[in-house]
């Protein structure tokens, strides 16, 4: 049977989508009278104490929820400044489900001869999150595997998550009009039922490995087909370190490292559409010596139409030349209506947040003074505040996660304490850009891989 056949069948899983959305909403119920109540208290500790309450409910609930929550959290205005602060710190991690589900798992998507496949299986997670969590393994031939377990029923769960989720948000309503992000939630809803198909990430596996076979100095895994399936995904094993044991090397290491996540992040953006949507750091290793970045998940891969990317070249030359009217086309471009002078305005203040570096043909870091945490979220703030008195504005789908991948590429580079010329790097990556050259190199390269 097909991969995506075996999803929707598991989507429609009528018991696993009601027993989600009881087990949540028990949590979110408690959270939902703290909110309200927050209403009658007014002001900014009622906000605090709802959020903090809302923080509290989906940190005790396993599963997509609190990982659709962290991603709602990084959408510039759409949450008010408490609830955003608290989301954020919302952690994806989990412990295993050990042993015994380990082995249900492996004998459904492997047969009941799974273990005579490898030369040795290791009974205990690596890594648990969300969504799977992942084994080391090594084949009879010597190679060293990663074999990532989808969790039960979790396409159940997604469906009966976002639906919670879109309820809260529903909340926020009656007193925060400056953002509409339901465009990005449904972006975010289309993002997180794509991680649930392994074999689409196989495939998003090879167009990385295809799009960035230049860069000697950047690694993919290799999938192993005949070792995967629509809830098991077995790859080659990269090893490395986590970046941020970096942190503290000397300035030419971290620039280095800095200049390995720009053109992981950033070249396959300009060149060919694609953004490794996820921008978390534990996606990433270093090998020793800080010689190769390793690209680990690829879940989370948004493939942009060449017209928005050349929206994102457009904005960018607009307000290098100071150019209103072609900020205002940009905008369009991306999808933005009932643009007004005023909002475009309010617009360019983010937007010379996010491209202000790139527009600065000078050494320097990312951000003068700003922790990692905090990169982007007084500006965020300054934003909705204005857009109260100017907007509504609805904010298009396929910004979500240019957005939140730019916002993710700067706080790592605090991190790193990098010191380089951005603006530079991102004229090379856009030398020569062309809208049809992208959109036919896209083609070939989506065609190559079967997407």
């Amino acid at each position: 049977m097909p991969d995506g056949e075996g999803i929707d069948r598991e989507r429609n899983r009528l018991a696993g989508r009601l027993g989600r959305f009881g087990q949540v909403g028990v949590n979110i119920g408690g959270a939902a009278a703290s909110m309200a109540a927050s209403r009658l208290i007014g002001g900014a500790g009622g906000n605090k104490a709802a959020a903090e309450a809302l923080r509290a409910a989906l940190g005790r609930t396993r599963g997509p929820l609190m990982k659709v929550a962290q991603m709602i959290a990084t959408i510039p205005e759409a949450l008010p400044e408490e609830f955003a602060q608290e989301l954020a710190q919302l952690q994806s991690n989990a412990p295993d489900m050990g042993w015994p589900f380990v082995k249900r798992r492996m004998r459904a998507e492997l047969g009941a001869d799974w273990e005579a496949r490898f030369a040795s299986f290791e009974q205990k997670a690596s890594h648990a999150a969300s969504l799977g969590q992942v084994h080391r393994a090594v084949l009879h031939d010597g190679r060293a595997v990663a074999c990532k377990l989808q969790y039960p029923d979790m396409a159940s769960a997604v469906e009966s998550d976002i639906g919670q989720l879109k309820t809260l948000l529903g909340l926020f309503k009656a007193t925060e009009r400056a953002i509409d992000p339901s465009d990005g939630v449904e972006e975010i809803a289309d993002r997180l039922r794509e991680e649930l198909d392994y074999g689409r990430e196989r495939q998003h596996m090879a167009l990385y490995a295809r799009l960035l076979a230049p860069f000697a100095d950047i690694a993919v895994p290799e999938p192993v087909d005949e070792l995967s399936s629509g809830r098991l995904l077995t790859m080659t094993w990269l090893t490395g370190g986590p970046i941020l044991a970096y942190k503290d090397s000397d300035q030419a290491t971290r620039n280095r490292i800095a200049t390995l996540l720009f053109n992981a992040w950033w070249v396959p953006m300009t060149g060919s559409g694609v953004i490794h949507g996820d921008p978390h750091l534990g996606n990433y290793t270093v090998t020793e010596g800080a010689k190769t970045l390793n690209l680990l998940d690829f879940g989370c891969v948004r493939i942009f139409p060449p017209k928005f990317v050349e929206g994102v070249v457009a904005l960018y030359r607009a307000l290098l030349a100071d150019d209103i009217d072609g900020c205002v086309a940009a905008y369009e471009i991306w999808g933005f209506e009932g643009l007004t002078k005023d909002l475009v305005e309010v617009l360019n203040l983010w937007a010379r947040f996010i491209y202000g570096p790139l527009m600065d043909d000078r050494v320097r870091t990312i951000a003068d003074g700003i922790s990692p945490g905090q990169y982007g979220r007084k500006e965020a703030f300054k934003v909705r505040d204005l857009l109260r008195a100017k907007g509504p504005v609805k904010i298009p789908r396929e910004f979500v996660f240019m957005d939140r991948a730019a916002i993710g590429l700067g706080a790592a580079f605090l991190h790193m304490r990098a010191e380089l010329n951005f603006y530079q790097m991102f004229q090379t990556s856009i030398e020569g850009f062309d809208r049809d050259v992208l959109a036919a190199r896209q083609r070939a390269a989506l065609d190559a891989v079967g997407l």
